[in-house]
């Protein structure tokens, strides 16, 4: 079967029978002809079309076009069977579909990935005899249809405007979209440009969905989880993410992986931040992930999570472009010492102020945290940036190289 499938661009279809547990109730064992008529007619609506089926599990199927004309005209051809057909009476059957234009990868004898997840949920906030499509399946389609707007669906990153078919044979008048009792909030969250997105990969359930709990919970976007590298860099493809938050040791080796994904994240995907999550101490990770910029970079122990308003804080830092560097990381690179070690020449308070700075606080918590003024620790960043003969850029960029300076001695 994964022979003949088409790749690259191809519409995918789906489809489910509306009440279909009504009407297992009502017919009992008379319910699996039903069914399988229900099948034929689609079938050959769609092969007549020139589509083809890729999957059919209960009252559900799953079928693929290489044409989005063609995927539509099928769709309409089936509808108009399953409404002439003559069904057990006061058992009508009435199904709703859902088309969407993709590159859906081939996983064994079907498609996997965003578009197959995406077509699914459009097809299931229909009702029985509709037929919605995507956007870009309209646009490359065209034909008549009805513009429902930008609507929210559950797990994509963004809302995606719908589009109801127009068709004699057809019924017109449907009650709004399925989307659950969430789309309202969904939308609105979709609606703030300013709302940080993230991915979160983890291989412990538990803990992942703790921490895109908290982080929802902050008013953070939680775009995409993951279990292991692979799905990852499919998430941070597919949603860009404002950052991703990276477990070190992840499947299937639980040595490196997440190591290597967040080096590949930041070399492919400079849009995305990344914060690594590491359940034991290892310095020689933290320098080679900053290796060669600490911007938008984080390494902390899982220990922090517990600490919820740090952790958020620490988040939302990398996502801005800034550095989050666990503390006791830090306190085992301010032992190593270089003979030619510039911060050498800093006094023993500069070197506390920098050591804070390298785990990413601002000024104002700086001197929170060592209890002097906003303008004592001025005084001391000023002096560190003297000393570390680092030029007049930017404030940000010269506390990121001193940060730098800082593990690299």
């Amino acid at each position: 079967m994964a022979g003949r499938l088409p790749t690259g661009t191809v519409t995918l279809l789906c489809t489910d029978i509306e009440g279909s547990t009504s009407i297992v109730g009502r017919l009992g064992g008379r319910y699996v002809d039903v069914l399988e008529e229900h099948r034929r007619l689609v079938r050959d609506a769609v092969e007549a079309a020139g589509g083809l089926e890729i999957d059919c599990r209960g009252d559900e199927m799953l079928l693929v076009f290489t044409d989005a004309g063609a995927a539509v005209r099928g769709a309409v051809e089936a509808q108009r069977a399953l409404a002439s057909h003559a069904w057990p009476e006061g058992n009508e059957v009435r199904v709703r579909m859902g088309l969407h234009t993709g590159e859906p990868s081939v996983g064994g004898s079907t498609y996997v990935g965003l578009d197959v997840h995406r077509v699914a949920r459009i097809s299931d906030a229909g009702h029985g005899g509709q037929v919605l499509l995507s956007e870009r399946t309209y646009e490359l389609a065209g034909g008549e249809a009805v513009d429902l707007g930008p609507q929210p669906f559950k797990g994509l990153p963004e809302p995606e405007r719908i589009y109801q078919v127009v068709a004699d044979g057809l019924r017109q008048d449907f009650p709004p979209l399925r989307l659950g009792p969430e789309a309202a909030g969904m939308l609105a969250q979709a609606s703030n440009p300013g709302a940080m997105r993230v991915v979160v990969a983890e291989d412990s359930v538990l803990l992942r969905e703790g921490i895109a709990r908290l982080l929802e919970d902050a008013g953070l976007e939680v775009v995409g989880q993951a279990g292991n590298a692979d799905e990852l860099m499919l998430k941070v493809r597919s949603y860009k993410p404002n950052v991703a938050i990276v477990d070190i040791r992840m499947p299937p080796t639980q040595t490196d992986e997440g190591l290597r994904a967040a080096k590949e994240i930041r070399d492919r995907h400079p849009g995305t931040s990344v914060l690594v999550l590491s359940q034991y101490l290892e310095p020689a990770y933290a320098l080679e992930l900053l290796s060669e910029s600490a911007e938008g970079v984080g390494y902390l122990l899982k220990d922090r999570v517990a600490d919820v308003p740090e952790f958020v804080a620490a988040v939302k830092r990398v996502g801005e472009g800034g550095s989050a560097l666990d503390p006791s990381v830090v306190s085992q690179l301010v032992g190593r010492h270089r003979r030619d070690d510039p911060v050498s020449q800093l006094t023993p308070r500069e070197r506390e102020v920098l050591e804070l700075m390298a785990e990413g606080l601002s000024n104002s918590a700086i001197a929170e945290r060592l209890v002097v003024t906003e303008r004592a620790v001025e005084k001391h960043v000023t002096s560190i940036f003297g000393k570390l003969r680092l030029g007049a850029d930017s404030d940000t960029h010269r506390r990121v190289l001193a940060v730098l300076a800082f593990l690299r001695a």
